[in-house]
């Protein structure tokens, strides 16, 4: 067919006219959103050198912690894992295998816990440790002084049922920041489990004492002299992996798993269908091996 030039001057004003249009549509569209998602402030210089936290915490109602840990009910590090693959989080969450849980029960599995991340930070100190020559009372008070002012537990005000407790210090510090007396006052609060990229102390009284403790290793020394509490609440650093207060935590034998709190019933949903494929696979090969169950196909 014979295209005159009239018409390819028509075609050419009508594309013109349409990408005018179009431009015109998108860029209406871009405003609405840019107004709907306003983008945040710019910090002023004053903000910024009286230090400016980029990264909100967002705050979450007991209920909302209730109905998100009902959905981990039972998963397993490697289902959730599996879940995160699902979701377009491959190898995101995953802490160092050298996060490691300090004891292992492999008839229950009473180590094993999901909870709700409540965040500290501790660093190092750079501060004078106690000075020698000193009478048990002036100690004891320094301890006490230090304690209370200087590296103390003030996240305790807010564990409450469900919460798995985050302790994001350094590990080269010999700060043993966990101990089998604070640990058993943390799960009288809720607290249902605790990681750290530090170490413990008491780890036989902690085995002892059945509360699921996640570590990198063994520290023995007291936290006065040896570090600083620096925030509560707020993201942190642990086994490589960022958490936010308000994520879900699954420990196990495999390790430790953080899943972002958007993304959490996503990766519970699919999870789910891949534990309860897993338990009927096992079940059966029970039975063919002529296998007691445990608590593990349940």
């Amino acid at each position: 067919m014979r295209i005159t030039n009239s018409k390819l001057k028509l075609t050419a004003l009508a594309v013109i006219t349409f990408s005018i249009f179009a431009a015109s549509a998108f860029s209406t569209i871009s405003k609405q959103e840019d107004k709907n998602n306003p983008a945040p402030e710019k910090p002023t210089e004053q903000q910024l050198r009286a230090g400016y936290n980029f990264m909100q915490t967002k705050v979450y109602t007991k209920q909302q912690d209730r109905q998100i840990l009902e959905l981990f009910r039972g998963l397993r590090v490697s289902d959730v894992s599996d879940g995160m693959d699902k979701a377009g989080l491959a190898d995101v969450g995953l802490m160092s295998a050298e996060i490691h849980a300090s004891w292992k029960d492999t008839t229950h599995f009473t180590h094993r816990f999901v909870g709700i991340a409540v965040t500290v930070r501790y660093v190092p100190t750079n501060q004078p440790a106690a000075r020698g020559n000193m009478s048990i009372k002036e100690f004891d008070d320094w301890i006490d002084y230090m304690y209370a002012n200087v590296t103390g537990e003030p996240f305790v005000e807010i564990l409450r049922a469900g919460a798995a407790l985050v302790i994001d210090d350094d590990p080269s510090t010999d700060a043993g920041n966990i101990g089998s007396h604070n640990i058993m006052e943390w799960k009288s609060k809720g607290c249902v489990g605790v990681v750290t990229s530090g170490g413990a102390r008491d780890t036989d009284e902690v085995a002892a004492q059945k509360i699921p403790l996640y570590i990198k290793k063994v520290t023995r020394g007291i936290r006065p002299g040896r570090n600083i509490i620096e925030s509560v609440n707020r993201p942190v650093s642990c086994g490589g992996v960022l958490v936010c207060p308000g994520d879900v935590i699954v420990a196990d034998g495999d390790g430790v798993i953080v899943v972002p709190r958007e993304k959490a019933k996503e990766v519970a949903e699919y999870a789910l269908e891949t534990i309860k494929g897993d338990k009927a696979g096992r079940r059966e090969l029970y039975k063919e091996l002529d296998m007691a169950p445990d608590d593990s196909v349940k």
